[in-house]
């Protein structure tokens, strides 16, 4: 059984047990077998294609590296276009661009190097088209560009950030305030600063038994949750500021864009008209 099949297996088992005090225990395991076949899809044990790979892999230039992410034809190599000078291949069908395009702009001084990666499809973090090898380079971005057409965001927003979530890549997030540390004896030490109403020593000991961890003492200083307090004993996830960028808004009406505007951390541009790029630009730089 490979990997991803196991992944599936695990989800399935997950979305058929009912979260209670009963099923805690066996939830938490779960929860950390996943993460464990996840990693094995990001730091793959021999040369499988858990790294960049050829013709993704970019050397980094400037003050900040920004990696435009998104679905195939929602505009991001026009957007790269415009903004650098760079020509990225741009086509009215899907799958235009193939391997990394970098390019860099000036900005206010600074140097910034921009990446346009090929589009990403549903199940990219599971292998899928060349999702791995795109999302290992989101991994090394300073800042990310989502970029969604905005005649259909929160769906493709959703999926997008399920795969890079899948990926260990973590979104205008902070890391978790929990501090963890092995010891050689003494079993398990649970001590938290703030209530806990997300998550239980059972859990918290289910989680570690996984990890064949036995020993540890582990200090909540907020209210954590069981994925964060994984992501933590993994300690390879990357914590990056996403900004989503809602392209086409030369399609659609006044009203509609201020609906847009509702939308935390988005910035609606037109790459084709060059509408808004200033605002783009100032969002996190």
């Amino acid at each position: 059984m490979s990997v991803v099949d196991k992944i599936k297996e695990i989800e399935n088992e997950m979305a058929k047990t009912q979260k209670n005090k009963a099923t805690s225990y066996h939830l938490g395991q779960l929860k950390a077998k996943l993460a464990k076949l996840r990693r094995d899809l990001i730091t793959p044990s021999s040369g499988g294609g858990g790294g960049a790979g050829v013709g993704f892999d970019v050397a980094k230039t400037g003050v900040a590296r920004i990696g435009f992410v998104g679905f195939p034809s929602v505009g991001k190599s026009t957007l790269m276009s415009k903004l650098t000078g760079t020509h990225s291949e741009v086509g009215a069908y899907e799958f235009t661009t193939l391997t990394t395009v970098p390019g860099v702009i000036q900005y206010k001084g600074a140097k910034l190097q921009i990446l346009d990666l090929p589009g990403i499809i549903e199940g990219a973090k599971d292998g899928k088209g060349r999702g791995r090898q795109v999302i290992a380079v989101a991994r090394t971005c300073s800042l990310i560009f989502i970029v969604l057409d905005v005649l259909k965001p929160m769906t493709d927003k959703r999926i997008i950030e399920k795969e890079l979530e899948g990926f260990g890549i973590r979104l205008n997030k902070k890391p978790p305030a929990i501090i963890f540390k092995k010891k050689e004896k003494g079993g398990i030490n649970m001590t938290n600063t703030v209530p806990l109403t997300n998550i239980s020593f059972d859990e918290v000991k289910a989680v570690l038994s996984e990890y064949r961890i036995h020993n540890a003492d582990i200090t909540f200083k907020e209210d954590s949750t069981i994925d964060d307090l994984i992501d933590v004993v993994e300690g390879n996830r990357i914590y990056i500021p996403c900004v989503y960028v809602l392209n086409k808004i030369d399609q659609i009406s006044i009203e509609e864009l201020d609906l847009i505007y509702k939308i935390p951390n988005a910035v609606p541009i037109s790459s084709n008209h060059e509408w808004n790029f200033d605002e783009l630009l100032d969002k996190r730089v």
